[in-house]
């Protein structure tokens, strides 16, 4: 992104919302770094710097903003350009920050096909800092949210954000922000602490931004409710949720509820997935496409045929094996007969779960539990013998690491196992690509509600159709799926 300065203030005094996250003001009076929506007075022009990520503010000298609070900005979703594997670098860095690993450079760049000294070089000219000063501002960032959103021990602070020792985070917080953790969490920040959806829970502020077509995304999900997992009550999404952290299986639920005149979504989630916190904000930032840029998509979506919907989003995977395992059991049957036999599988393989919610008690079954079971059994569930073998050939892979399925996956090794594996074709691994991978140019050139929308059976005269909708032609499958519901 070429910051134009002009632009950039102009942006900042209007305290507009379709540049949050794509746009840092570091104050030179202050030393302090804000998001251009933050409400305090606006600085003066001159004393204005403009970044285009928070990495950059912080190499800069600036430390964040207690009250905008950088950290909950929304991020950038993986678009189809030149600077794609830089992008897709910085993905995989921001995934393993919020899962508390520490990855290692040359494990990224082998992952990406290329040297790590290369994906050095061409990180630095995509992001304007070293693969390194992204990874830390990351976790900072994250150890920032937890200190200031949760209860959790300083200690576990520094691991929950991948930092080896209390010592290196605290050296590293201190040299970024100077101050120490424990005085952020004293001080507390200027904002009020968020309202938690019951007594025990943590409540977090995620912010997109706008417009949104919040109708459409609730009404996708509520269509597709699985019962004893998920529910959709007004403007609140629920659901139960299992993760695995550091070695360790946390379950429980989470609420996200969206406040569209504040342009955020209130998280709540379960103390038993406190330790994961990071995790469980990067799968609900992807499930919500939180970090999409409307004022890019939508004038693609203007030529795509149908009533017009500012702010279409691309719901994706908050679990990368159950969104795939619904893929597979909807192939060839309608969305509510994938719904049937999905939760025929969930009540015979899923665990309880507690929740306060009525109704909602029960955990998707994890991939090792789907590859270990008996097919048979699976098969009296109404489940064809193909789909089973599909069903367990990806279980299998996932429980066994050789397939991960999350935006931080490479698309194209992706595509290609899941092409390797039995039962899953072009239309499968596209719409695993869509939801699963959050890739935007997903094309599922079969899909019958696609053709149904645009009012054709000929498959190769659609593909034809959706070239001018590129890189955006997943978006276009969600605004015809949505102009059909």
């Amino acid at each position: 992104m070429t910051l134009q300065a002009d632009a950039a203030y102009r942006a900042l005094t209007t305290r507009d919302a379709r540049f949050d996250g794509r746009l840092f003001v570091g104050v030179t009076s202050t030393g302090i770094y804000c998001r251009p929506v933050c409400r305090v007075r606006t600085p003066r022009r001159e004393n204005c710097r403009f970044f285009a990520n928070a990495a950059q503010a912080e190499a800069g000298g600036f430390r964040p903003c207690l009250r905008c609070r950088p950290e909950l900005a929304p991020g950038l979703s993986l678009t189809d350009s030149s600077q794609v594997l830089a992008q897709q670098a910085a993905l995989m860095l921001e995934n393993a920050a919020h899962e508390g690993r520490d990855p290692a450079l040359p494990e990224v760049a082998a992952r990406l096909g290329v040297t790590d000294r290369h994906l050095r070089r061409i990180f630095a000219t995509a992001h304007g800092v070293t693969p390194i000063d992204y990874l830390t501002t990351q976790r900072l960032l994250l150890a920032k949210r937890l200190l200031t959103d949760t209860a959790l021990p300083v200690t576990q602070v520094a691991l929950a954000s991948g930092f080896g020792s209390l010592r290196r985070f605290n050296a590293a917080f201190v040299e970024r922000y100077r101050l120490s953790p424990s005085a952020l969490r004293r001080d507390g920040g200027a904002a009020a602490p968020a309202p938690a959806a019951s007594a025990g829970t943590t409540s977090l502020r995620l912010a997109y931004r706008p417009p949104y077509d919040v109708p459409g995304v609730v009404t996708f999900f509520a269509n597709r409710a699985l019962a004893g997992v998920e529910a959709v009550d007004g403007l609140a999404l629920r659901r139960t949720l299992a993760v695995e952290h550091r070695g360790e299986g946390l379950a429980g639920w989470i609420e996200a509820r969206f406040e569209p005149l504040r342009h955020e979504v209130r998280l709540s989630l379960a103390p038993s997935l406190l330790p994961a916190l990071g995790t469980v904000v990067q799968r609900v930032r992807q499930s919500l496409d939180l970090d999409a840029d409307p004022a890019q998509i939508d004038p693609v979506l203007a030529l795509v045929p149908g009533a017009q919907r500012e702010g279409v989003r691309l719901p994706g995977a908050i679990d990368g094996f159950e969104s795939a395992a619904r893929v597979i059991l909807g192939q060839q049957v309608t969305v509510a007969a994938a719904r049937t036999l999905t939760r025929r599988l969930v009540e015979r393989f899923g665990e309880p779960v507690e929740t306060p919610f009525a109704g909602l008690d029960r955990l998707f079954p994890s991939a090792r539990t789907i590859a270990t079971a008996d097919p048979e059994v699976i098969g009296k569930l109404g489940i064809v013998r193909q789909r089973v073998r599909a069903l367990q050939a990806l279980a299998q892979a996932m429980a066994e690491g050789r397939l991960a399925l999350h935006r931080a996956a490479p698309l194209q090794s992706t595509l290609e196992a899941l092409h390797e594996l039995p039962g899953i074709g072009d239309w499968s691994a596209q719409l695993i690509a869509m939801r699963a991978l959050a890739w935007p140019d997903a094309w599922p050139a079969t899909d019958i509600g696609i053709l149904n929308a645009l009012g054709t059976r000929d498959v190769k005269l659609a593909a034809q159709q959706s070239e001018a909708w590129r890189p955006w032609r997943a978006y276009a499958v969600m605004k015809l799926w949505l102009n059909l519901e």
